[in-house]
């Protein structure tokens, strides 16, 4: 079956969204678009994906999928998407744990919301999420697919933290099938220009950083039919994972 998905969202979490990208008005806008399945994927963190996926169940959904926007040492952006919360905080202490000990400046960076379950702020990231961990892509990739995730380069037609401007190339042996454009591509331009890319599918996701650009009516990814969230991420995922990792 089609799903329509938004597998690259912002919450208040990452300094450079808006306050009011609160786990619940991101879910309620979501189901308010028709979308199947959403990510909340902020930068080195997935510390309100408990609260989302909590709130999704709550309002019968989407189904949110634990992820997180991972910067490796490379300064790539890296979409990483997770079948459970475990996993996504398995991978989120490790690259914390790789990233200097930087302290947030909101005057400069923005605020680092953590909300709880009913939507309320009930404190801040201290550290400043913005910056590159010392894990490279393909470590982060090898981590992520350990954990029965999956990695996809972010917003590859981008200059800024893209594995195409960055190295040049998408490697032949980074493990995906996929890559991400943002919604400013137009997608026969860009594989007209990178035609050594056509062999990869490909998302358009919102990179949402303000309610208003949560993407409706979603990217169509075509998967098996679930019964519930836990099944649903499965089968989303096994559709986005490399064949070759199946």
């Amino acid at each position: 079956m089609i799903a329509r998905c938004d597998l690259h969202i912002h919450s208040a979490l990452s300094p450079c969204s808006d306050d009011d990208m609160s786990p619940g008005l991101i879910v309620g806008l979501a189901k308010l678009a028709g979308l199947d399945f959403i990510a909340i994927t902020d930068h080195q963190t997935c510390g309100n994906c408990q609260a989302a996926m909590a709130i999704a169940e709550a309002y019968d959904g989407p189904v949110v999928v634990p992820g997180m926007e991972v910067e490796s040492s490379e300064e790539i952006h890296l979409l990483c998407l997770f079948p459970d919360l475990a996993a996504a905080k398995d991978l989120e202490a490790q690259v914390q744990a790789s990233m200097l000990p930087l302290k947030n400046r909101p005057e400069i960076f923005g605020e680092q919301h953590l909300f709880n379950e009913d939507d309320e702020v009930v404190g801040c990231e201290m550290r400043l999420l913005m910056q590159a961990c010392q894990l490279s892509c393909d470590e982060i990739a090898r981590q992520v697919l350990a954990r029965g995730g999956v990695c996809i380069p972010a917003h590859l037609d981008r200059e800024a933290n893209s594995m195409l401007a960055s190295l040049g190339v998408v490697p032949a042996d980074f493990p995906t099938d996929w890559i991400e454009l943002s919604q400013r591509a137009v997608p026969e331009q860009f594989f007209q220009q990178h035609p050594d890319l056509a062999r990869y599918r490909f998302l358009v996701d919102s990179d949402a950083h303000h309610l208003a650009q949560i993407d409706e009516p979603g990217w169509p990814v075509d998967i098996q039919p679930w019964s519930g969230p836990v099944e649903a991420r499965l089968h989303l995922l096994s559709a986005l994972r490399p064949q070759s990792r199946q």
